[in-house]
């Protein structure tokens, strides 16, 4: 095929994509002088992305299958818009060959590998077939075109249990199960096939030996249309959650210089073998001793950035420039690694619930500034909505210092520093997991979150004297703002008072536990807090984003995001969140028990796992959803009959409505 057709100049480029990948994409092609141009469904009218780019065409609904899925509608989206180019981004169509094919054929350049390089090794069956001939070492597997139950529970035997059920399209973790008996690979099949189905439009099963204890190391490669092909140094992606990485750092601390050239070196060779153009990622897991390929990801992946801060290179703009039909602009041996960078993921979703998603409007985002060695990548603003229809990831943060130890206390003074209200995010345990001394010491696998969750999402310490202190000042701070704004008489502003002194009490709570008191006094004279029988005087002063508290002479800075009786403080302590128990505020609160087996977000109902009737032990599951792309399944909260339920497969529920009812025993 003349490679004009496939690369050559354009001034126009369309993102086919959203969120954060949309925006990264965005800013790079301007830089470069581009034109860009958005695509955006029903549920992102006003997102980030779509206020970045100099044009933005409305796709369809907000289901994915009826926006960022559908081809036709990228393609024409394109057409209005006069754009010459497509970039994929990741996740969504990135991966999809049909699509890749689509934008050749009605005259567009895609940024990314062609159709029969993207079907080569997009396929995780076929690549490891390619794999094996090129001599790339593989895991033990099964890789077939045959998909019965029968053979499938045939080569599950013949591998020997524990093994990896995985779907053999796409990526992120969907579609992918770890069986440890042959009892469980039935279940594990039909549940991994409907997730892979509803994700990727292919249902289609791989079964791999499931290495105990493993780590995740993968290679970032990058080629262009005239031969050349380059390895860009390797990532460890080990710190995984349900197969999703959580986070990444380049390099790997695991390796030492030789492993690093052996495992690159086989990553060029698996690139190599279907004369790869474009940008991709080669994965690799170890046992400790060896490494085997897994798979290819045909695209950019999320993690990129770890390998621009030590590279140097702006991957995106290489992407560009090799779609524009130029060369690389380095040899192998110009790419030099420098220093260390780690990224963690931040994402709306609550650890304490078991990540359940969560949705609404982000009413506070304070993420601190670029500087320092630190590099946010966002898609998301004060103000923007949170939906259940697409992947809740809304930042990465990324941090990078010359040695691992110090980027590490950067990444975690850069989430420290953060504050995002009005969804629930993972931020504090991110800051949990980077700070634990083994993943410090770098004593991890891939099961390592999943047998530390308990501590990594404990409970915040209890607020202390200087906490409460904090929560007295937020709150006068902010009626002093309000009636400095509204041009109040003085007698109203806290701290002046001609004569006299007067006293107010308060009153916080965490959680459903006790209150704790505490009293202010003002007037003439220094103003006081007094909390048992310790009387300390206090000065505030605010700035952006809080205040410094001065207590008995001491000076310390409060960050506090004050969300009607929710204050959410940030000490040197720690973070707290504190209830302000208001005896004028009406103090009315509804709580769902957590008996109730209800929707906990927006989802559509994939299956029905027991029947009405049924004796249930407490755990049994019940029913599964599909949330944000993810099934959760919902379990008996105790032991008892399962008396009804008010939902069938397909039905699309809302949030809070209950889907079954169990009568628990002895009742």
């Amino acid at each position: 095929m003349d490679r004009s057709k496939l690369y050559r100049r354009f001034r126009t480029l369309l993102i086919a994509n959203r969120g954060e990948i949309a925006c990264r994409v965005i800013r790079t092609a301007r830089a470069m002088g581009l034109r860009t141009v958005a695509v955006y469904s029903e549920a992102d009218r006003d997102a980030m992305h779509v206020a970045l780019a100099d044009e933005a065409v409305l796709l369809g609904p907000a289901r994915a299958r009826d926006s960022y899925l559908d081809v036709e509608r990228l393609i024409e989206a394109a057409r209005k818009t006069g754009a010459e180019a497509v970039h994929p981004g990741y996740g969504f169509l990135s991966e999809n060959a049909e699509f890749a094919q689509a934008c050749l054929d009605a005259g567009l350049v895609f940024v990314g590998p062609t159709a029969e390089m993207m079907t080569a090794m997009g396929s995780k069956s076929g690549s490891k077939a390619l794999m094996e001939k090129a001599g790339v070492p593989l895991v033990p597997g099964y890789h077939g075109e045959a998909q019965d139950d029968a053979t499938l529970a045939k080569a599950a035997d013949k591998i020997g249990f524990p093994i990896l059920v995985k779907a053999s399209a796409g990526g992120g973790g969907r579609g992918m199960r770890i069986v440890r008996s042959a009892a469980e690979l039935a279940p594990a099949i039909v549940s991994a096939k409907r997730e892979a189905k509803a994700a990727f439009g292919d249902d289609r099963m791989l079964i791999e030996k499931y290495v105990d204890n493993p780590r995740h190391i993968e290679v970032q490669i990058i080629g262009d249309s005239h031969g050349n092909l380059l390895s860009l140094f390797e990532r460890e992606c080990t710190l995984q959650r349900r197969h999703q990485k959580v986070i990444e750092e380049a390099p790997s601390p695991t390796l030492n210089a030789a492993q690093r050239e052996t495992v690159c070196a086989a990553a060029r060779k698996a690139a190599g073998a279907v004369s790869y153009v474009g940008a991709g990622t080669i994965e690799f897991v170890s046992d400790g001793k060896d490494v085997f390929f897994i798979e290819m990801n045909t695209r950019l992946q999320v993690e990129h950035p770890v390998t621009e801060l030590i590279t140097g290179i702006d991957l995106v703009e290489w992407q560009l420039r090799v779609a524009f039909g130029e060369a690389l602009p380095m040899r192998q041996d110009e790419i030099k690694l420098n220093g260390h960078a780690i990224e963690a993921r931040v994402y709306a979703e609550n650890p304490t619930r078991n990540f359940m998603p969560s949705v609404g409007r982000i009413s506070t985002w304070r993420l601190p500034a670029e500087t320092g060695g630190l590099r946010i990548d966002a898609g998301y603003r004060e103000g923007d909505s949170v939906s259940p229809y697409y992947d809740a990831m809304l930042a990465k943060m990324i941090a990078w210092a010359p040695t691992r130890d110090v980027a590490i206390d950067r990444l975690n003074r850069g989430l420290e520093d953060s504050d995002v209200r009005g969804i629930v995010t993972n931020i504090p345990f991110l800051s949990a997991l980077i700070t634990h001394p083994k993943v410090r010491a770098n004593a991890i696998d891939t099961g390592f979150i999943e047998r530390e969750l308990a501590v990594l999402t404990q409970a915040p310490s209890a607020p202390g004297e200087l906490e409460l202190c904090a929560a007295v000042a937020a709150i006068v701070n902010d009626e002093r703002q309000v009636a400095l704004g509204e041009a109040a008489s003085p007698w109203q502003i806290f701290g002046w008072q001609p004569v006299g002194r007067r006293q107010r009490n308060f009153a916080f709570r965490v959680g459903h536990g006790s209150e704790q008191k505490i009293t202010l006094n003002y007037g003439s004279g220094p103003s006081t807090l007094v909390i048992g029988e310790r009387e300390l005087a206090f000065t505030v002063a605010p700035k952006d984003g809080g205040f410094d508290l001065t207590l008995d002479g001491v000076k310390s800075s409060v960050a506090v995001v004050i969300d009607g009786h929710e204050l959410y403080l940030r000490t040197r302590n720690g973070r707290f969140d504190l209830h302000w128990v208001d005896p004028f505020g009406g103090e009315s609160e509804e709580h769902v028990g957590e008996d109730k087996i209800a929707a906990p977000l927006p989802g559509t109902v994939v299956a029905v796992l027991a029947e009405e009737g049924a004796e249930l032990e407490k755990g049994a599951p019940i029913l599964t959803l599909e949330v944000m792309k993810m099934e959760q399944t919902l379990r008996a909260p105790y032991a008892g009959v399962l008396k009804s339920i008010k939902c069938k497969v397909g039905d699309i529920v809302q949030e809070g409505i209950e889907l079954a009812v169990v009568e628990a025993s002895g009742e």
